[in-house]
């Protein structure tokens, strides 16, 4: 499957960026979710660059085999409010 020749967007970037830091937070290598996903560790890594325009059931898949829900993987972390 070819790279997308499409800028990342935002949204493509958020979820490699997020992807990445759960991974590590987890103490997990590429090979270690790919394995959990099903899909080769260097797709997931090209995803975490942002180079990779990855389908649904892909990050579906990716957010599963963190044990998280999707939706996190999405969503920037919330900044702490000052009152």
């Amino acid at each position: 499957m070819p790279r997308t020749k499409r800028a990342p967007s935002a949204a493509r970037k958020l979820f490699g960026q997020r992807l990445r830091a759960e991974r590590h937070a987890r103490g997990l290598t590429l090979e270690d979710v790919g394995e959990q996903a099903d899909i080769a560790w260097n797709y997931v890594a090209q995803v975490e660059r942002g180079e990779r325009n990855i389908g649904i059931d892909n990050m579906a898949a990716l957010a599963d085999a963190l044990g998280m829900e999707l939706a996190k993987l999405l969503l920037p972390k919330e900044e702490p409010r000052l009152h």
